[in-house]
Order: C-alpha cells, then structure tokens, then sequence
C-alpha cells in the first residue's frame, strides 16, 4: 500500500511562505505528476513527503499512518534526484545493492533483489561496471534500481530526466512509464515539462506560487481548465488568449484559443493577419501569426499547409473550442 495524504501541509522560509495550506490526496498505486514552472514549490512539496525538509504546520499521511515528524529512512519511501549520485568507485551491482547492504540485509536476498532489479531495468549485462562506463540514461536507470530493491510504498522522483538529452528523455519516459505499469507502486514524480506531465500520470497538480491550481487527470486539465493559468500551462503549443473588445463578444474578460482548433485560410475568416514565422515539424506546421489588434496567435495544422512568412491570412477559431476566463482569470462555464 503506498497512499499519500496532506492535511492544511504548509512550509515557511521565515516569513516567507512558499507553500500555503495544501490539501492533497494521493490513491495507492497512482503515478501522480506535480508540475509548475520554476519555483512554484513543486521540489519543497516533494521533499515535505520524503521528510528532507520539515513541515511548518499540518499533518502528512502515509498509509492512514501521521508520518509528518518521521525521519525520512522510517517513511519507507525511494526517492531518485536529478543527479545520479552514484558512488563512482562502486560497480553497478555494489550502487543498487547499497541501501541493502547499510539495512544489514542477508546476501544472498540482496543478490536476488539486485539481479530482479537489473533484469527490471535491463542492466543485466551491466552490473559489473563502473558508473563513468555508462550513458546518462543507463546512470539514471541504476539509480531507479538502487530505489527499487527497497521496495518503497512510494517512489518519490524530482526531475530525473533533466540532465538528458532529448532523445533519452523520450526513452527514460517511456521506461518509468513502463516500470509503474510493471510495480504497480505510488509514484510521484516532479518536472516543469507539461509534455512529460501529459503523457507520463494518472493524475497531475499544476502548482502555481506554493498553490494547488488544479488537480485532475491530464484531459481532464487539457479539456476543462479551471482557470486561464491551467488553460495556458497544459498544452503545447500553448494556448492563445485574447482579451479587450473581442473578448466581449463573447462575454468574457478574456478567451482562449488552443493552436489545434484554429483554421487559416487565405480568402475569409475571423481575425485577418500576417504570417511571421511557420515551424515545419513533418507531420504538423505551427504559424505565427500576427492578428491586427489581437497581437501574436499560434496556429497548429497538418504539415502539408502551403502558407508561407508574409502571406495574410485568415484565422477562424473553432466555436466548440473556445474557453472564456472571468477578470480573475477563473473559467465561465
């Protein structure tokens, strides 16, 4: 079992407050993402979970069990870093089986839970290596192993993939993905990379200055946005907005627009302007274009689309598809 509760969870620098009475529930089983941009707290509310950092008031559940002032290693949580930190003087057998070995666990169960962890991983042939003979990815893999073997209620990730290059974040993406759906184990994992929020949870926060904006599944977050700062932070390309006169028509302060549902056309439409820049991706083309009075709007096509900088143009946003935001940026249903 492996639920997470946060009961009125705040943290506090002084009198700076970084996060604000936070109410959270975390299902067994369940790989939840928390994602926001650069210090929104998604990083201090992990490290709250793990116990690294001490909570200013409020109580945090671990399996129904208060867990709020327990030491990190009584929490029965693993948690991988950004950086590896592995030891470097240690074959990979020696860095997974570590945290066994310091637990005085038998050797002959810490050689089955390694072996099991490295054919999990698909470091089998691997373990008698140094960490400097290994790709960035495969480093990232021994770490993961060397939480696995404590076989934690809950593994705890934040930003493991950001030392990577593209290409192996894709790959380590689908890796994680993979070895929840094998464990079966709560995961929670932090990044301010909505693509890896999107297609990695069940479930995700986006955090926003320490608050809770949403909590929802990802189409759920991508469909109803509760607020213009949700509706701006899922998605990519981002949505567009509009605000002002426009805005009116439809009886809103402000609307928005995603990329995808807007056509262009080069006889009529809604909003006239100028290609500025096109993207061409393959299988999809993104134009910037700049809309008289409206400023800058993005639009998402097939990659086939015969526009071209400086052409005018028509944009026509899909009716079904547009999101109207209030003065406080909440959305009107």
């Amino acid at each position: 079992m492996g639920s997470i509760a946060l009961e009125n969870v705040t943290k506090s620098f002084g009198n700076h407050s970084v996060i604000p009475p936070i109410n959270l529930k975390i299902e067994d089983g369940q790989f939840v993402v928390f994602v926001g941009p650069s210090g929104c707290g998604k990083s201090t509310l992990l490290r709250l979970i793990a116990g690294l950092e001490d909570t200013s008031s409020g109580i945090i559940k671990i399996d129904g069990a208060d867990m709020t002032d327990t030491i990190p290693a009584k929490r029965q949580l693993s948690m991988v870093f950004q950086s590896y930190a592995l030891y470097p003087h240690m074959s990979v057998y020696n860095n997974i089986a570590f945290p066994l070995k310091m637990a005085n666990v038998d050797k002959a169960t810490i050689d089955q839970k390694v072996k099991a962890a490295a054919r999990t991983l698909n470091l089998t042939d691997y373990l008698e290596r140094r960490p400097r003979m290994l790709s960035g990815g495969q480093r990232q893999r021994v770490a993961i192993g060397r939480a696995i073997v404590r076989q934690p209620k809950a593994f705890l990730f934040d930003e493991p993939l950001s030392n990577l290059d593209a290409a192996l974040r894709v790959n380590m993406r689908l890796e994680i993905s993979e070895l929840h759906q094998q464990l079966k184990t709560t995961m929670i994992y932090v990044t301010h990379d909505q693509v890896e929020a999107m297609t990695m949870a069940d479930k995700i926060v986006v955090l926003n200055a320490g608050n809770i904006e949403q909590y929802g599944t990802p189409m759920e977050l991508y469909r109803t946005p509760a607020n213009r700062f949700v509706a701006g932070f899922i998605g990519s390309p981002k949505m567009n907005f509009v605000d002002g006169a426009e805005a009116a028509k439809f009886n809103a302060f402000s609307i928005g627009v995603r990329p995808e549902h807007m056509t262009i056309a080069k006889a009529s439409g809604t909003w006239k302007g100028t290609i500025g820049v096109a993207e061409h991706l393959g299988s999809d083309t993104f134009f910037y274009v700049h809309c008289d009075g409206l400023g800058p709007v993005t639009v998402r096509t097939e990659g086939n689309e015969d526009f071209k900088p400086g052409d005018t143009v028509w944009l026509t946003p899909d009716p079904a598809h547009i999101y109207r935001f209030d003065k406080t940026g909440v959305a009107i249903h």
